[in-house]
């Protein structure tokens, strides 16, 4: 029972590494440039078909594609804020969400019409072997994911905390006025978040590659998991999300292995309602960090 209860927890780390990075860009755009990105979700299945592509056609490991996929995907998200995003910030919520709704739709849509609703794979050295100890087997794909995931994670925290430019960002996620007089510029703030967001989903996506099928409607399970870490870290909070994403990792992989197959997300939920339940602002502390 011990041994069942620990793969499990094994398990849900795992895959709740990739649910962090997803999570963490969603919210450092809501921190930063205070809107929700509804379609961080599809660049996580913009990044695997990067990755997938690259595999097939030019025999590059899911890994080593990062390098592709993370600075695509960064300076997609610095167009998309600067030519999109930029004209609907406001105090009018509405337009945000559409936009992003749209955005979702947008490119849902064009990679059904592009590589139709096939489900695509990509099978390395590594794939199918584990580590095994003490009766339990660890995954080497996901294994490497999840060490990638939490060196990225890291990365941007030290980036918030040490850099000119991570200062500015979290200056601007507490009060973008202040930040604002302090001479620094918005619009260089704002693409900055939206370009690292949506590399960190490339990197999800990228990562995700040698264990996990390719589809259009890939990220909209992602995208779910992370607005759920989202809510339950704090809106805007990053280390907060990065928690939530392990705990919601954890609670799926305990929910499928003693509720049932199917029962995961319903686990996920029950977890996040219990905990605002009795800490309604969330685990975090309400700032971006």
């Amino acid at each position: 029972m011990l041994e069942t209860v620990v793969q499990a927890v094994i398990n849900g780390l795992l895959i709740g590494g990739i649910y962090a990075l997803v999570s963490i860009g969603v919210t450092l755009i809501f921190g930063v440039v205070k809107i929700v990105n509804f379609a961080q979700g599809e660049f996580v299945m913009i990044g695997m078909y990067i990755s997938y592509f690259l595999a097939t056609y030019f025999g590059i490991d899911p890994i080593l594609s990062l390098f592709v996929s993370m600075p695509v995907l960064f300076i997609a998200g610095v167009l998309i804020q600067h030519f999109l995003i930029r004209r609907v910030l406001g105090p009018n919520d509405m337009p945000q969400i559409f936009l992003t709704f749209a955005l979702s739709l947008l490119l849902l849509n064009l990679a059904l019409l592009l590589f139709t609703a096939n489900y695509r794979t990509v099978h390395t050295s590594y794939s199918d072997q584990a580590l095994h100890f003490a009766g339990l087997y660890v995954p080497v794909a996901k294994l490497i994911a999840f060490v990638v995931a939490m060196g990225l994670s890291g990365a941007l925290g030290v980036f918030l905390q040490t850099t000119d430019l991570g200062k500015a960002m979290r200056a601007a996620a507490q009060n973008r006025d202040v930040a604002t007089l302090m001479g620094i510029n918005p619009n260089r703030v704002f693409c900055v978040a939206f370009g690292a967001a949506l590399a960190l989903a490339g990197a999800a996506g990228s990562l995700l590659m040698p264990f996990y099928s390719a589809y259009p409607f890939v990220g909209q399970v992602f995208v779910l998991m992370a607005f759920v870490a989202v809510v339950l870290g704090t809106l805007g909070n990053v280390l907060g999300a990065l928690i939530a994403s392990l705990m919601m990792g954890i609670a799926e992989s305990l929910g499928i292995q003693f509720v049932g197959a199917d029962s995961g997300l319903i686990v996920v939920f029950a977890m996040m309602l219990l905990t605002l339940a009795f800490r309604p602002q969330g685990l975090g502390a309400g700032r971006m960090r």
